[in-house]
């Protein structure tokens, strides 16, 4: 079972035009796109998807619209399908659809599919940095910063849902589908990679009253922090609200910056995670302000020296 990642997510929508510039503005390249919807693709082919709410051919809602309807998990191979097909089949229905993939369902409800990955190679600018002690990455003249450096989504790196009982959904993807634990928040929920991918995770599970199932946020990676902050501000100067960031995480060690968005979920930009193989041990520890974060930012608009006091840009 060579699940590689995160392919797609798939979203039912009331408001195609709204979401559409939403994911636009976010810095992903819109793929046949019309009044029902279409996909929304990054650098290496990993996209969000959406659809009107109403569309028959997307899953049943756990939720009222907006909402995920579907997680798509990009897999090596046609075997490593057959493998999840057969595994899958022993409880529950699996259907395969025209191209190739495999559906099912999650022990939480959620509609899950897998397909062989969609992923391609891309090439992007590297982080290069230049620190006293080691050898320099930035070659002389070269510019570390310029106002309109590209940042913009590279691939899709996680899902976060909140369910209402977290040790029966971990258990579900550790055991059926083999993911690993590489965190866990106590009395929360774990952070689990795929056996294909050594990243932290590309899902995190938060227990919450049934009522509240659904999708919190997803994320794509970026090429580094510096553009984090470089494309959270530009989507903030699109009229987009921030909801908590710009900062960097201790689980993942990830740096992120999250928004309000109309999919019924927040959004999230975040660069340089964590690696994991199977010797890591996860660690525990109880959620709090201290353990969600190492340090944590607050959006202000431009300033120079001389100028009046900075406005705090409201957050949301």
């Amino acid at each position: 079972m060579n699940i590689i990642g995160l392919d797609a997510l798939v979203f039912g929508v009331d408001d195609i035009p709204a979401c559409g510039a939403c994911l636009s503005d976010y810095g992903l390249t819109p793929v046949e796109v019309d009044g029902n919807g279409g996909r929304f693709e990054a650098l290496d082919g990993t996209a969000i998807v959406i659809r009107r709410a109403d569309d028959p051919a997307l899953p049943p809602a756990i939720g009222p619209a907006p909402s995920i309807r579907e997680t798509v998990y990009g897999v090596a191979s046609a075997a490593d399908l057959d493998a999840i097909g057969h595994e899958l089949s022993r409880d529950r229905t699996v259907t395969w659809d025209n191209e190739g993939a495999l559906h099912s369902v999650d022990d939480s409800g959620f509609a899950i599919a897998f397909q062989v990955s969609v992923r391609r190679d891309f090439s992007a600018a590297p982080d290069l940095t230049n620190s006293p002690g080691t050898a320099p990455q930035r070659p002389i003249n070269q510019l570390g910063i310029f106002p309109d450096m590209p940042a913009v989504p590279r691939t899709l790196s996680h899902v976060v849902y909140f369910v209402p009982d977290a040790v029966k959904a971990e258990a579900f993807y550790a055991e059926r589908l083999r993911f690993k634990t590489t965190d866990r928040f106590d009395r929360v929920g774990p952070f689990m990679r795929p056996q294909g991918s050594d990243e932290h995770h590309c899902l995190f599970m938060i227990q919450t009253p049934a009522h509240m199932q659904g999708c919190e946020h997803f994320t794509f990676h970026l090429g580094s922090g510096t553009e984090v902050l470089i494309a959270g501000k530009r989507l903030e100067q699109k009229g987009w609200t921030s909801f908590w960031g710009p900062g960097r995480h201790l689980f993942g060690s990830n740096w992120f910056w999250y928004f309000n968005s109309p999919l019924g979920c927040h959004i999230e930009y975040d660069a340089d995670m964590d690696r994991h193989d199977d010797a890591w041990a996860a660690r525990e520890a109880p959620i709090s302000a201290d353990s969600s974060q190492l340090f944590l930012f607050t959006s202000r608009e431009n300033w120079s020296p001389g100028g009046p006091p900075p406005k705090s840009v409201e957050q949301g």
